[in-house]
């Protein structure tokens, strides 16, 4: 059985990545310019770890419950823990303790709070503040007005490195990537460390052909690697 699994996960993530590849290939970008972020909300620790065994190191969870049950399950690997949903105010020390990156910060206070409980011991929380690019009523995120004070503000945080932006467009919206791009050169000049400004969080399974060719830097992508999501155990 574990082996039909484990076949079918290789299959499934090779399968990403040659849709990945081809992407860059058509704007002519470098394939390794865009990381691959395995969303694993709703599935068990044994298929992270079969992910895991095809490859893949970096994993995307959005409920935070949920991913310190896996992180604990799964210490024995080295993974890279993102979290990519949003950042409630009392959630923040597990995420600063716990994770690499945080995806979902789109105020100046969490970026504080996280800054302040990374423990100094740690190597600095990567962080990328969440855009509501494309003015959903519906969707977490600053707005783009906001982003240049927060890059002046939050760049000068000990302990954390704020690495882009994340931005989840209204389905179709695709011209939203290019919006995204465009302001993530422009207040990149902002940043305290311009060098650590590199990361375009962007593209999902359904466009990620679009995010790419828009300059995404690293894909969302969930269903395409694990299968469709069951939510009845959350």
């Amino acid at each position: 059985m574990r082996t039909v699994s484990m076949n079918e996960s290789e299959q499934s993530r090779q399968h990403v990545l040659t849709q990945i590849e081809q992407a860059c290939l058509r704007v002519q970008r470098e394939p390794t310019s865009v990381q691959l972020l395995a969303v694993s909300k709703t599935h068990p620790s044994q298929a992270l770890r079969e992910m895991y065994a095809v490859g893949q190191r970096c994993f995307g969870e959005n409920y935070l419950q949920e991913a310190l049950t896996k992180i604990d399950e799964l210490q024995d690997l080295d993974i890279e823990w993102h979290f990519i949903g949003h950042v409630q105010r009392n959630k923040t020390k597990h995420l600063a303790e716990k994770f690499a990156w945080v995806h979902g910060v789109d105020r100046l206070m969490i970026a504080e709070r996280l800054s302040s409980q990374r423990l100094s011991s740690q190597q600095p929380l990567n962080l990328c503040i969440q855009v509501n690019i494309d003015g959903q009523d519906s969707k977490d995120g600053c707005q783009p007005a906001e982003v240049v004070e927060l890059v002046q503000q939050m760049s000068q945080l000990p302990n954390v490195r704020l690495r882009g932006l994340m931005v989840i467009p209204a389905p179709e919206n695709n011209a939203a990537f290019a919006d995204a791009k465009t302001l993530f050169e422009q207040v990149k000049s902002q940043h305290a460390q311009p060098q650590d400004w590199d990361t375009l969080s962007m593209g999902m399974s359904a466009d990620l052909d679009a995010a790419i060719a828009a300059g995404s830097t690293m894909v969302r992508v969930g269903t395409a690697l694990f299968g469709a999501r069951d939510y009845s155990n959350i």
